[in-house]
């Protein structure tokens, strides 16, 4: 799957918006957007595959007004592709190679074309080796998610024997904060919420306790946890009452009421690089809504399914185009 630098078109296909507001109603598939020009430290990938984030939407609302490129906008963070042009500062890859990222290294300053193209850039530092045993579509749905799963978990300074609370456990990222905590942290109790019909995925994920959120209320629950990880919008109250005391809540979903903390990833490809004996090993693996993966032409679509907030892990686009 290789391309030469000659083969590398001068105008791609992309999802555009040019101005903020509802993305269902301003993206507009563009045939002629210029190919992105790479920077001596960055690659140029031939998009194969693309997740779809909450931040995307967000994003297109004006969430970074301040700090978001110029328009025209492709949206899109995720991607797994095929590396057709490295710069002249690249050591980690070549022309040819299997890549996955989060293209943006702070979330809040995204690049302008995004994964929802043809091609789009990133730097060295934010991609790594696609394991050879997922799929384009299986590592796409990874990067964002599995980062910010990581390093939340990090960030609340997690450790082996400690008992951890999912709440939103089927989603993008809770569905990887169950595997990493039970996998790679050690946690001696996973808990996690979920509706009835994904309580049995919660259970495959390593959920130790599956709690039906339409019948119960996990913070009256009598067992307090050690860490609550909270992607669910609007929660963080509910989850300080279900930690134990000294116990911490992080969100990504905020705003957080103090003291839980409003979590954003940094984007690393060493991270990736971290979890990849993990992801090799099938220890932790990539959750795909069954409506994944959706062709490139229902990008629209996609996006009003992920606002339902009902998606079971992630929702990805392929083939492109």
């Amino acid at each position: 799957m290789a391309a030469s630098t000659t083969s590398i078109p001068s105008h791609i296909k992309a999802w555009v918006y040019n101005e903020y507001g509802n993305i269902e109603e301003t993206l507009k598939l563009d045939p002629n957007i210029a190919t992105p020009q790479i920077k001596d430290d960055q690659v140029l990938i031939k998009v194969v595959a693309a997740a779809l984030n909450p931040v995307d939407y967000k994003r297109a609302l004006g969430l970074f007004k301040d700090t978001d490129s110029p328009f025209p906008t492709a949206p899109g963070y995720d991607v797994a592709g095929v590396v057709v042009k490295v710069g002249s500062k690249v050591k980690k890859f070549k022309v040819g190679d299997e890549v996955y990222g989060d293209i943006n290294e702070n979330a809040g300053n995204p690049k302008a074309i995004g994964t929802l193209a043809e091609y789009t850039s990133a730097e060295e530092k934010v991609l790594a080796h696609k394991p050879s045993n997922l799929s384009f579509i299986e590592a796409s749905s990874l990067p964002l998610a599995i980062i910010t799963a990581y390093q939340g978990i990090e960030r609340a300074q997690f450790s082996s024997g400690k008992s951890i609370l999912v709440l939103g456990g089927a989603g993008g990222v809770g569905s990887l904060v169950i595997q990493l905590a039970k996998q790679v942290f050690g946690a001696s109790k996973v808990a996690a919420t979920a509706s009835t019909a994904k309580l049995e995925l919660l259970r495959e994920l390593g959920a130790d306790l599956p709690i039906d959120y339409t019948k119960e209320n996990f913070e009256e629950l009598p067992e307090k946890f050690d860490f609550v990880y909270d992607t669910v919008e609007g929660q963080s109250d509910r989850a300080l009452k279900a930690t134990k005391e000294g116990g911490q809540v992080i969100t990504i979903a905020g705003p957080a009421s103090p003291p839980a903390i409003w979590f954003f990833l940094h984007s690393d490809g060493a991270v990736l690089d971290k979890l990849k004996p993990y992801l090799d090993s099938g220890k932790v693996k990539p959750v795909l809504d069954p409506k994944s993966p959706l062709p490139f032409s229902k990008a629209i679509e996609a996006f009003s399914y992920l606002k339902t907030n009902r998606a079971t892990g992630k929702v990805v686009i392929h083939p492109i185009p």
